[in-house]
């Protein structure tokens, strides 16, 4: 199978980068302190409806304002959020400005959101100048963002740690992002006590995002196999290296323990602990290592959706959960990508389930585990079951190849014909 090409000059140097992290029961009661030691003065809250009903934002928002600091709430955010979504919540905060701090309180859709409006409210522009080539026009932030403090909900993004903002382009029906160093957090609040409300379908899904993270940033391309950069050419996602790789090991270690009992149980709190200490430990795996093919695939199942809705989530539009769009491809990505790594594939399919064996020739070994662990939290049955056909796979092709970002740091070279076969063969998980 083909490979990438030995670079004539290879790289040397990684980067690594996460926020500052307060973890622990609790810990979202001292959001107020952690904004005043920011010197904030007027701060935006960033969340949406099913947070705010659970009570945590105001909560977050009255501890704020108990340190004298001026606070609003916007509560508009849109799950899965798209590019109108996102100028709503920045013509918010235009008119209610100027801020000197922003808190987001909610899952990825909340801190994505909160990002892109740190980001418009900072620097010139609209937003579509930032997103990601080819489907905008990758600006560069000139002017630094100010301090954000981002406080997940549920355990799976690790939008907290790091530096991208997801967002659905509707006129394209594209789901794409932002990257850059400066919509990294400044803090991030992690309470597995806010987490206990989570619906067992969006516990599922946003789990199998963390799982996905984890061995996407394990088995991405070997920062040393890339061509050196000069210093300003160095980008977040810099390939597999030895500080994510560890991340993302013990991520995976804490999911096998956890992630069946956290959708089973969801009052457990030790199991809601352990998958948000996963969730974190995986952000700051991907978070410099990068993602590949599942997570490249997930954009256009989720962007594409027809008349999808899942359990645990609001039943107003249709949506395939970001974590659920990747993990359903995800099987056939990780036997697709094996012979660029077998050891690295059956070490995760061993860290996921001790009884694997030890044979390294077994390309199966994780796709087995996958299918299973997706069965068992209730996934659905393939890409058949969310509404996709054969199709659809054109379009799917289509929109993964949008993502060059993400297959660049796959462990080999991802082309048009491969995608149609992971696509084809994820239609059931078999």
């Amino acid at each position: 199978m083909p490979q990438h090409d030995a670079p004539a000059n290879p790289e040397s140097v990684f980067t690594y980068g996460a926020p500052a992290l307060k973890f622990g029961r609790g810990a979202a009661d001292e959001v107020g302190h952690d904004v005043a030691a920011l010197g904030a003065r007027r701060v935006l809250v960033v969340t949406d409806a099913g947070v705010g009903a659970t009570g945590a934002a105001a909560r977050i928002a009255e501890s704020v304002a108990a340190q004298g600091i001026e606070v609003l709430v916007f509560d508009g955010v849109h799950i899965e959020p798209t590019d109108d979504s996102i100028r709503t919540a920045i013509a918010y905060a235009v008119a209610h400005g100027p801020w000197d701090a922003f808190v987001a309180v909610g899952g990825g859709s909340c801190i994505d959101t909160a990002k892109a409006v740190n980001l418009l409210t900072t620097n010139p522009g609209d937003l579509l100048d930032y997103v990601n080539a080819p489907v905008g026009g990758g600006r560069a932030p000139a002017v630094p963002l100010k301090p954000l403090v981002a406080v997940p909900t549920t355990t799976g993004t690790g939008s907290e740690s790091t530096t991208i903002c997801v967002l659905d382009v509707l006129s394209l029906r594209v789901k794409t992002g932002i990257s850059h160093l400066r919509l990294r957090p400044t803090l991030a609040v992690v309470d597995p006590l806010l987490t206990l409300s989570q619906p067992a379908g969006v516990t599922a899904s946003a789990g199998l995002d963390i799982l996905c993270h984890a061995l996407e940033s394990w088995t991405a391309r070997p920062f040393t196999a890339y061509e050196r950069k000069t210093a300003d050419q160095r980008v977040p996602y810099c390939g597999a290296n030895p500080i994510a790789d560890m991340w993302s090991e013990k991520a995976m270690t804490l999911l096998a323990g956890a992630f069946r009992t956290a959708v089973r149980e969801g009052s457990d709190e030790p199991s809601r602990e352990r998958m948000a200490l996963a969730a974190t430990f995986a952000g700051m795996g991907f978070g410099n290592a990068g993602v590949h093919v599942p997570h490249a695939n997930a954009y256009p199942v989720a962007g594409q959706v027809k008349d999808f809705r899942p359990a645990g989530y609001p039943q107003g539009e249709p949506i395939v959960p970001h974590g659920m769009a990747v993990a359903l491809t995800a099987p056939a990505s990780f036997a697709f990508t094996y012979d660029a790594a077998p050891a690295r594939h059956l070490r995760a399919a061993q860290l996921l389930d001790a009884s694997v064996d030890g044979r390294v020739d077994d390309l199966e070994a994780l796709p087995r585990v996958l299918r299973t662990l997706m069965r068992d939290v209730g996934m659905p049955d393939g890409l058949a079951a969310v509404g996709y056909g054969h199709g659809d796979i054109d379009d799917l092709v289509t929109g993964s190849l949008q993502q060059q970002r993400l297959l660049a740091t796959a462990p080999k070279p991802v082309g048009a014909d491969d995608l149609a076969g992971i696509f084809e063969r994820s239609l059931t998980l078999g």
